[in-house]
């Protein structure tokens, strides 16, 4: 009968441990990971955030742009933008420096 080296088993507790650590490893800093997780869900909220801001700018500005159009003009914003976007004054304006 051939005499074992008693090698065996610390290999496999050496195999066993390092699988357990990459296993570890790749559970909280991996691709699919904790740590990404947290990461996705925050840019998820900073994004929804941003998109939220967005569409309230797009309805201001599709407010604004249909109080311009032909079909329903706002005499008011129209002397307003007038004033701003090309410095017109009336006659009866106080400018104060």
């Amino acid at each position: 009968m051939a005499r074992k080296t008693g090698w065996e088993f610390p290999i496999y507790v050496m195999v066993c441990l390092a699988l357990s650590g990459y296993f570890a490893f790749s559970a909280i800093q991996g691709p699919l990971g904790v740590v990404t997780r947290v990461e996705t869900e925050a840019s998820m909220t900073r994004l929804s955030r941003t998109r939220d801001a967005l569409a309230a700018d797009v309805a201001t500005l599709s407010n604004k742009t249909e109080r311009l159009s032909d079909s329903y003009l706002d005499l008011d914003l129209l002397d307003e933008r007038a004033r701003s976007v090309l410095g017109y004054m009336r006659t009866d304006d106080l400018a104060i420096r």
